[in-house]
């Protein structure tokens, strides 16, 4: 089973939220969408969700759905806040410069298919 370093190390990458042993998650396919009530619907728990929102309610519907990672694309950079709160709620984001498209091409080819 692919874990989520691997994820990290393979994709290049960053952690934005507090660092852990991400060798201990194993995330279970993947969803994709910037539309949060689209999320809350099909997105399932352990999935990677990659999107390049970068705001508040991606903490709140992470954690609603029990993602194991966000992963937030073409650079974009959550404020301070959206971090300290991510921390508190024990979500896991990502960053990556990547495109939205080229980010889930290569979780499909990782094997992380959609549950």
């Amino acid at each position: 089973m692919l874990n989520l370093q691997e994820v990290i190390d393979t994709l290049e990458l960053r952690a934005i939220t507090n660092p852990q042993d991400f060798t201990q998650v194993v995330p279970h396919g993947g969803y994709a969408s910037d539309l949060l009530s689209c999320v809350m619907a099909g997105a399932r728990q352990s999935n990677i969700w990659v999107t390049l929102q970068a705001h508040i309610n991606v903490v709140a519907v992470a954690a609603l759905t029990e993602v194991s990672a966000v992963i937030v694309t073409e650079g974009a950079q959550p404020e301070d806040a959206v971090i300290e709160r991510a921390n508190q709620q024990g979500v896991v984001l990502l960053s990556s410069s990547a495109p939205t498209y080229q980010v889930v091409g290569r979780l499909w080819e990782l094997g992380l298919r959609m549950d």
